[in-house]
């Protein structure tokens, strides 16, 4: 992990706590000092320097992510010196398109909009009352809603949600019981929770019914 800054230090504790080994690598000192009981391995060090890189042993890692953020030649320049390198996964957040374009042209193999992504989705789950949501792309999504109130009461071979709402209930979660894959005959009690899948416009539809 490059760069402590807010997103990389949540980042790299995540990872921690999925049990995974991190290195984080991060030139101020206020920062390492912050996080060295918290990581496996925190150093100071330039990581726009490829010799500063070998020596903390950049090299034995696969993955690496570049998570700075305040200044655009440090993130691009670290990217380089990793590709240089050979870190088989670079992985760099871009502040912007112009910025992502730059990483993409260096050699990062996968840029990530954190900001960007997080403001989006957010701004779904507030104007509608889908409960969460997973998009795979641009034309199918996952979420997770309350069964609408006019579909209460009803079985699902009655609903019909593929042809009248072009979403296909996937299962429900009932109070007090564990997750159940949906059929025909599963019934959409009002206090239940269903994991529905479609684009993401038809799943705020049937999230938005009465």
């Amino acid at each position: 992990m490059v760069g402590l800054g807010r997103f990389g230090g949540q980042l790299a504790g995540s990872l921690i706590r999925l049990g995974h080994e991190v290195l984080a690598i991060d030139r101020n000192p206020d920062l390492v000092q912050r996080w060295s009981d918290q990581l496996d391995r925190v150093v100071q060090a330039d990581a726009t320097d490829e010799d500063a890189l070998r020596q903390v042993g950049i090299t034995d890692f696969h993955r690496v992510v570049v998570a700075i953020g305040a200044s655009l030649e440090a993130s691009v320049l670290t990217v380089l010196a990793l590709v240089e390198l050979g870190v088989s996964q670079v992985w760099a957040r871009a502040t912007s398109g112009k910025h992502a374009k730059i990483l993409n042209s260096v050699g990062a193999h996968h840029v990530i909009f954190p900001e960007a992504e997080t403001g989006e989705r957010v701004a779904h789950l507030i104007v509608t009352r889908m409960l969460d949501f997973i998009e795979f792309g641009h034309d199918f999504a996952i979420a997770k809603v309350r069964v609408p109130q006019a579909l209460a009461g009803k079985p699902l071979s009655q609903v019909r949600p593929i042809e009248h709402h072009g979403v296909r209930v996937l299962g429900a979660k009932h109070p007090g019981k564990p997750f159940e894959y949906a059929s025909d005959s599963t019934v959409l009690r009002p206090e239940s929770v269903l994991v529905v899948e479609g684009n993401l416009d038809q799943l705020q539809r049937f999230a938005d019914l009465p």
